[in-house]
């Protein structure tokens, strides 16, 4: 038995809507702004030009100047490096116990081509709508809220935050499958 949002259930139209649904889903089309490939390259390359750092350092960063917008995963932040670092335009040391990383004389000469364009943390924050970028925020907060009940709260506690998530949950995919 297909399930009904399987793209074998309905032809060629139920695949373009399965799609779609997907492409939503994961934070493509119309589910908001998604950094594209190859920015987490020029992410890298523009935030070395200012100064050395290390992998989470940069995770943050981009986080920060997108406001929320945009938190590239250690999964392509740390692959990104190891290929920028293949291709000599940055190198690592171990310092304290971390690797920071810096721009070679090729990666800065590859900055300096780039004086004057666009960031790709920039470029995140324009095409992200004002309402994206407080969404973004109010989940970064929740979250922290939501980590201090796994330390602070007791038994009871936990029990009615979770209640609420689930609560919360719901509400949320009421509000997607409202007509629009």
């Amino acid at each position: 038995m297909h399930h009904r949002c399987d793209p074998r259930a309905a032809g060629v139209h139920g695949r373009e809507e399965f799609a779609r649904s997907r492409a939503i889903r994961y934070g493509r089309g119309r589910g908001g702004p998604r950094a594209r490939r190859g920015d987490v390259r020029a992410a890298i390359l523009a935030l070395l030009a200012e100064r050395p750092m290390h992998g989470y350092e940069m995770i943050k960063e981009i986080e920060e100047r997108t406001e929320g917008a945009w938190t590239p995963s250690a999964g392509s932040i740390y692959p990104t490096l190891q290929l920028l670092e293949d291709e000599e335009l940055i190198s690592g040391q171990e310092i304290e116990g971390k690797r920071r990383f810096t721009l070679t004389e090729a990666g800065a000469a590859e900055q300096a081509e780039k004086a004057g364009e666009r960031t790709p943390w920039d470029a995140v924050r324009a095409d992200a709508a004002p309402e994206q970028i407080l969404l973004a925020e109010s989940m970064k907060k929740l979250h922290h809220a939501i980590r201090q009940a796994f330390t602070a709260a007791d038994q009871g506690q936990q029990k009615r935050v979770q209640q609420l998530l689930d609560e919360t949950r719901r509400k949320i995919y009421a509000i997607l499958a409202e007509e629009n």
